[in-house]
């Protein structure tokens, strides 16, 4: 109850009658229901791994949008278990709409692990802090009439050179790390995208392990191929690679989730930097609850990223997006550069 800003009443009797009073009215008010769930704070408008070879480039190709609804549908908590969510599932994503490129949406991510710098810049410092470092970041990438939408990409599977327990040779991250990044995406109005590098394990398998994180509408999932091995090889020994059947399993998978679930769009990327790294391509097929991404990871030079990118570049099947490194990347690209790339790129990310 608010403060009626008068001094105590020392006057026993009418003190202990206006206690009862206010006593009443909180017992009322505890009456009328559960408060909703606010919108995610922060709204944004207008929105892999250490590796020693260099990457390349993806394609894009952009989904019908759907009009701008009037208002924002409730946003589950994400803290609540994934059963409790289902009853106040939205129809839309961070910043509106229910498609991830609609509403002149231009993406920009940081890209690592959970509370370390070792794999990228995402886990260099907390995720409140990191969202204000890609916020800068994304800044420059804006043109009038879009929005700016932030994405956190957060490996939750890391590839070992070691076996492991499960002789699969990655890791999951714990569960709880995870839930801090579903929790700081759903605060700022980011789409946080769960990044697998699963070993010597497949990636249907992988990903069902973070179907809990997935029906939470603003998380998307990422292929890293580089580190999908064979039975006999080692993470980090071999460029690793991945059959077009075994990613359409994948995205078949997560577009029933999402179809079931009335979840809106859900973001699906695909790494690459080698055409040797997804085995017949123009065979991933397309899915209507999904926006695929061709992710070009290529470190190097302006050139080496140029050629990398022109080479396995897809505009026709995927939308595009490119990589840029911090540290690895000679004369790193800057924001006009980037916007100035054909096929146009609309996804970029940090790392």
């Amino acid at each position: 109850m608010p403060d009626s800003g008068q001094p105590p009443d020392n006057r026993g009797p009418i003190l202990f009658m206006v206690m009862l009073a206010i006593a009443g009215l909180i017992a009322v008010a505890g009456g009328l229901g559960r408060t909703p769930v606010n919108d995610p704070a922060d709204p944004v408008t207008p929105a892999s791994t250490p590796s020693g070879e260099p990457r390349g480039e993806p394609s894009q190709r952009t989904k019908p949008r759907n009009p701008r609804p009037d208002r924002p549908s409730e946003q589950p908590d994400p803290s609540a278990s994934p059963d409790d969510a289902a009853s106040a599932r939205p129809a839309q994503l961070p910043g509106g709409g229910t498609r991830i490129f609609g509403n002149d949406r231009f993406l920009v991510a940081y890209y690592g692990t959970a509370r370390t710098g070792a794999l990228g810049v995402l886990g260099e410092t907390s995720p409140d802090q990191m969202h204000r470092r890609v916020m800068r970041a994304a800044r420059p990438f804006r043109r009038a009439g879009e929005q700016i939408q932030p994405v956190y990409e957060l490996i939750v599977t890391i590839a070992d050179r070691a076996p492991g327990r499960d002789r699969d040779y990655s890791h999951d991250i714990d569960r709880d790390a995870v839930q801090r990044y579903v929790a700081a995406a759903h605060r700022h109005g980011a789409i946080l995208l769960l990044d697998l590098q699963p070993g010597r394990a497949r990636f249907p398998d992988v990903a069902k392990r973070w179907a809990w994180a997935l029906e939470y509408p603003w998380v998307g999932l990422a292929l890293d191929p580089e580190w999908r091995v064979g039975p006999r090889q080692v993470p980090a020994g071999v460029i690793g690679h991945v059959r077009a059947a075994e990613v359409n399993a994948t995205s078949a998978w997560l577009e029933l989730l999402t179809r079931r679930a009335g979840l809106p769009e859900k973001l699906f990327v695909l790494h690459q930097f080698r055409s040797s790294m997804v085995t017949g391509i123009e065979r991933v097929r397309d899915r209507p609850n999904l926006a695929l991404v061709l992710h070009a990871d290529g470190f190097g030079t302006r050139r080496q990223k140029l050629a990398t990118y022109h080479v396995i570049a897809r505009p026709h099947q995927f939308t595009m997006g490119f990589k840029l490194f911090y540290d690895e990347d000679v004369r790193r690209f800057d924001p006009a550069d980037v916007r100035r790339i054909r096929p146009r790129v609309s996804f970029v990310s940090y790392q």
